[in-house]
């Protein structure tokens, strides 16, 4: 069985409260209900996981490929622009990874336009507010079945 780690950074336990019109009106609960019940359609085992911790984020990632983790889909959030030690840890593990983003980055205030982990990930979705999640898993099992 495939098993994807999906992980959500900084303030994203905020989703449904913080600026809606950006992020959308959904939680991040109502939207981890919704992926799990959309991998068991796939028979894909999913974790979710989310922190406003960088440290915690960085442990999960090097966790998972004791886990048995096959694809990380990830939305580092603000560490997005910021953190080597999320970028450095994906590639320790080297796990195909996606990057998710709720809104478009590229739309929004400059320093926001640039993701250090872009360039690292087999992807990126970003845009499409929550239904970047599902397309995420639909790009994760295309990419194990390339193995």
């Amino acid at each position: 069985m495939m098993k994807i780690l999906i992980i959500n950074g900084p303030n994203l336990n905020l989703l449904g409260k913080r600026e809606p019109d950006k992020y959308g009106k959904e939680t991040l609960e109502e939207i981890n209900r919704e992926l799990h019940r959309h991998a068991e359609e796939y028979s894909i085992g999913l974790e979710t996981f989310q922190s406003n911790h960088e440290g915690e984020i960085v442990e999960k990632i090097q966790t998972a490929k004791d886990s048995g983790v096959d694809v990380i889909i990830i939305n580092p959030a603000a560490y997005t622009h910021t953190s080597v030690a999320i970028r450095d840890a994906l590639l320790a593990v080297n796990i195909p990874a996606i990057e998710v983003h709720l809104s478009n980055i590229y739309k929004r205030e400059e320093f926001r336009r640039h993701s250090l982990i872009s360039d690292v990930v087999a992807g990126q979705i970003t845009g499409f507010g929550a239904k970047g999640y599902f397309l995420a898993i639909e790009a994760a099992r295309d990419l194990k079945t390339k193995d």
